[in-house]
């Protein structure tokens, strides 16, 4: 009986004792060969268009264009790409980022081998996967109202340490409407004062440290 053809991968990581290690663990497999490796995002969408791999074990976060603007890049040209996020960050924003470009997985290194493998068997054969904590982390945030576009931008503002009376003047807006966004911030964040939603939204990547 011929072994089925084994699943093809394209391993992208900035670290190359990573994308090593991670070649050597997938190609010990029987049905696993890494086709390609790649260290950034523009050397990715150029090895899925040379070796059209089964699935590509992505880094979120890369050097310049993250794992998550590559991954959009890649499917964007290529629909039908299946690719698996792979992080030392549980950052809600991230996760949720990611599974809204497309990717059909959700990893933390810290997953032992053996889950590593089963959800890469997983997303090859057309399913999605996501690990448990990072599923706890989606729920959480479904749970929740997304902040709008206005309501981060004031917060962004107030995690600089701005008052209301200047995040009105740069935003030029009224300063009973920065007051009114405020309040929804600290009600969507669960917080009970500006700071506890700054520190909130930092820990949860939904703002980037300054």
């Amino acid at each position: 009986m011929k072994n089925p053809k084994p699943i093809r991968i394209l391993v992208v990581d900035d670290h190359f004792m990573v994308r090593m290690g991670l070649s050597a663990s997938l190609n010990a497999e029987r049905d696993m060969q890494v086709v390609a490796e790649a260290g950034g995002a523009e050397a990715a969408t150029g090895a899925y268009r040379d070796h059209h791999p089964d699935l590509v074990l992505m880094d979120v976060r890369l050097p310049g264009v993250s794992g998550i603007e590559a991954a959009k890049s890649i499917l964007s040209e290529f629909p039908g790409a299946r690719i698996l996020m792979l992080s030392t960050h549980a950052s809600e924003e991230e996760i949720y980022q990611a599974l809204q470009v497309g990717a059909c997985g959700y990893l933390l290194k810290s997953v032992v081998r053996e889950e590593l493998l089963r959800a890469i068997r997983m997303v090859a054969a057309g399913e999605h996967y996501l690990d448990s904590s990072v599923a706890g982390i989606l729920a959480s945030r479904v749970a929740h109202r997304p902040l709008t576009g206005r309501e981060l931008e004031v917060l962004r503002m107030v995690a600089k340490g701005f008052g209301n009376k200047e995040i009105a003047a740069a935003l030029d807006i009224a300063e009973v409407t920065v007051k009114l966004h405020v309040s929804h911030v600290l009600e969507k964040l669960n917080a009970r004062d500006r700071t506890e939603a700054a520190t909130a939204a930092l820990k949860r990547g939904i703002i980037a440290p300054e």
